[in-house]
């Protein structure tokens, strides 16, 4: 049995609490949720939804990419939304991500995500190569 990998990148917004970005174990990745922090300022991006899913999934693709893994391995995403009468939009940034062969994916509605975004993403991925 292979031990527990953690992963860490700088191409997304670092962890904050008792948690890793991600975690590798037999050839599969978990990601943590990822909320709309540009890494760089550990600022909310500014904008709606559209702009939130944005940041969440080029954040969610930095952590992968720290893993050895891409959007393309992603296996399961689960998609929590402030609010679902935001979910035709967010799909349709969302679709630009996984164009061809995407994931299965839960979505569901949150009272209160963190710091108040309006989108969190969590995924599940194999490890490439």
């Amino acid at each position: 049995m292979s031990a527990k990998r953690i992963v860490a990148t700088t191409g997304a917004p670092a962890a904050i609490g008792p948690y890793s970005q991600a975690t590798i174990h037999n050839g599969i990745v978990y990601l943590s949720g990822q909320i709309p922090l540009d890494p760089a300022t550990g600022q909310m991006v500014e904008g709606g939804i559209g702009e939130q899913t944005a940041r969440v999934l080029d954040n969610l693709r930095a952590v992968l990419e720290g893993a050895g893994a891409t959007l393309d391995s992603v296996l399961k995403t689960t998609v929590f939304l402030a609010d679902m009468g935001e979910f035709a939009a967010m799909n349709e940034v969302y679709g630009r991500y996984f164009a061809t062969n995407p994931p299965a994916r839960a979505t569901v509605q949150a009272a209160r995500l963190p710091r108040d975004a309006r989108v969190e993403i969590e995924c599940v991925a194999a490890v490439v190569g």
